[in-house]
Order: structure tokens, then C-alpha cells, then sequence
């Protein structure tokens, strides 16, 4: 799991680092001194944040108006010295812990846990809903067409407008590639590269930076290969 450090304290987030490096689970990608570049990292940069180590009490600007400032906060751990806010932590959803300073091995251990289950239990409730959606229908000339989401390669944007390949026929439809992905099941469907989302079920072939999928030879941006690669089965 990709995760950030958010804390004023800079021996509080040395101890987090070499805690973090420590754990086999977790990938530590950037280590904030207050919650403000925080934000910004999280509304600039590409790179998904599974995790975020957050300390409560830091100036101007505390963890709990972190948390209400950023859309679709990822799942947070608590840091502080301050054992009173335990209650008022647990109002959020995505508070998955509560470490109190100093930290221990064993405390931080299970706060990783914790984290990891609450992680399956979301993918879990996901493909549940993912298996309920089976087909979407697109509007074309002014006419609702329905496809068959399993009969979809893949789907690519061209401006203002995105194709959709299935087995047998080509759509093309004014809409974007971001619009249609929310709609898409995330356990069938990847977006691979800023122009392409694939159907992760059809792929044939993965050389280098590219997929096979039916006849097209498909992109993959360095940033989405990691994810496509753990998305797939490999022996």
C-alpha cells in the first residue's frame, strides 16, 4: 500500500518512516510537515494514496480539517499524544486507527492489519455490486443501445468522444473516458493509459509497455503497468 506521512513533528515522522520501512505491506511516497502541501500533493499528483499516517494536532491546520477538506479521503491512521480524541475519530469512515505516541512495534502492527482487512472487505462489497451490473446502454442518434459489458475489448477516448470495441461491433459515443470509467465494474475494467480502459478478462498477450487485446495492440503508461500487473494471476 502506497501511503504519505502527515505530521509537524519531525522526529515523529522519522519514527513513522523506518516503522514503515520496516513493514513488508506498506510503500512510503511522500512525507508532509503540514496538511496544506498535503492537500495540494493529493489534488496534483497521479500517484493513488492507499494510506495516510495523520497527526491530529498540528498548527492552523489540524488532521480533522484535513480530513473534511479532501474528496474521497483514503483510509487514515491517526497519530498524537492525545488519547481524548479516540471517539471523535471513529465519526469518520475512513479512520481505520488510532496510534497514540509514543508508537510500538506491536501497536503499529496491528493498526496495519486493520487496515488490510478493512481494505479486502471494500474490495470484497465492491465485486458483489461489480457482479449485479451486467450491462449499460449508450445513447447514439438519439437512440439507447445496449451492450453486454462482458462483450467489451476495450474503450478509447478521441476528444470529445469515446469507442467502444466489443467482439462484434465498434460504438462511438460523445462522452468521456473519465464519465464512463466511474460507471465501469473495477474488478473487470482498467484504465491502462489516459486514452484507454481494457477489459482485463480479454487481454491475450503483455510484451513491454503494450496489451493484446483481439486484435488491437493497447499502451500502458508506466504509472498504470503496477496496477495492471496486480490485477492479473501469475504463476
Amino acid at each position: 500500500m502506497k501511503c504519505i506521512i502527515i505530521d509537524d513533528e519531525k522526529f515523529a515522522r522519522e519514527v513513522l518512516s523506518v516503522m514503515i520501512l520496516k513493514s513488508p505491506e506498506l510503500i512510503l511516497i511522500e512525507e508532509f510537515s503540514n496538511a496544506i502541501d498535503a492537500i495540494k500533493y493529493l489534488n496534483t499528483n497521479d500517484n493513488k494514496v492507499d494510506l495516510i499516517f495523520l497527526d491530529i494536532h498540528m498548527p492552523n491546520f489540524s488532521g480533522f480539517d484535513f480530513i473534511q477538506t479532501i474528496k474521497n479521503p483514503p483510509q487514515v491512521i491517526l497519530v498524537t499524544t492525545d488519547k481524548n480524541f479516540a471517539l471523535d475519530a471513529f465519526n469518520y469512515d475512513c479512520i481505520a486507527d488510532y496510534l497514540v505516541k509514543p508508537i510500538v512495534d506491536d501497536r503499529f502492527n496491528r493498526a496495519i492489519q486493520r487496515v488490510k482487512l478493512k481494505r479486502e472487505q471494500i474490495v470484497n462489497a465492491s465485486n458483489e455490486n461489480d457482479l449485479e451490473v451486467k450491462e449499460i446502454y449508450v445513447n447514439i442518434d438519439k437512440r439507447l443501445i445496449k451492450i453486454d459489458l462482458f462483450s467489451i475489448n476495450s474503450i478509447q477516448a478521441n476528444g470529445d468522444y469515446i469507442t467502444i470495441k466489443t467482439e462484434t461491433k465498434n460504438y462511438t459515443v460523445h462522452t468521456t473516458l473519465k464519465k464512463i470509467e466511474e460507471k465501469l465494474p473495477k474488478s473487470i475494467f482498467l484504465k491502462i493509459h489516459r486514452s484507454h480502459i481494457i477489459n482485463i478478462q480479454k487481454i491475450i498477450d503483455i510484451q513491454d509497455s503494450t496489451v493484446l487485446i483481439g486484435k488491437d495492440v493497447i499502451p500502458v503508461s508506466k504509472n498504470n503497468k503496477a496496477e495492471l500487473m496486480k490485477n492479473l494471476i501469475l504463476l
